[in-house]
């Protein structure tokens, strides 16, 4: 689609695991990446997904260019609020934040088709980090997650 991908990752030995899938690129995230992002993209990005939460929401919008947007769509890390929230002190100036919390009804019918004609192509791979069948090994799965030594999507199949 032409864009240049930054991610990610508190494991630095994950970074080749991203550029393998399409990372351009990958960057250790010791707890603050605005300055390493803007030593690939001087400007900032155009814009950032961030997935952890309100811990690293800041760094995050810090990262993205003057009109550009930061989008809070996670809170991996447990955090949902910031105490004493004022965007004037917290938003940097010009930037965008918005959300996304939606479903799969969100997405238009035909984003969704081209998404699944480049799965069956091969173009794009859906990465799985784990199976599990029945609700029995949903804790294992959520362990596994937790752990963070399969990344990827954890798919429980109720048999």
């Amino acid at each position: 689609m032409g864009a240049t991908v930054l991610s990610t990752t508190r494991n630095p030995a994950r970074t080749d695991w991203l550029c393998e899938r399409g990372v351009d690129h990958p960057i250790v995230d010791t707890g603050h990446i605005a300055d390493t992002v803007r030593t690939v993209v001087p400007d900032g990005v155009d814009s950032a997904l961030e997935l952890v939460g309100m811990a690293t929401l800041r760094d995050t919008l810090d990262s993205v260019r003057r009109h550009g947007t930061g989008c809070f769509a996670g809170a991996l890390g447990g955090k949902w609020t910031v105490k004493d929230f004022s965007p004037f002190g917290y938003i940097p100036f010009g930037v965008r934040l918005t959300t996304y919390g939606g479903g799969a009804d969100d997405l238009p019918a035909e984003v969704f088709a081209k998404q699944l004609d480049a799965i069956s192509q091969g173009r794009l791979t859906a990465i799985i980090g784990g199976v599990y069948h029945g609700l029995d090994q949903v804790r294992q799965a959520q362990a596994n997650l937790e752990a963070g030594d399969a990344p990827g999507k954890h798919v429980v199949i109720l048999d």
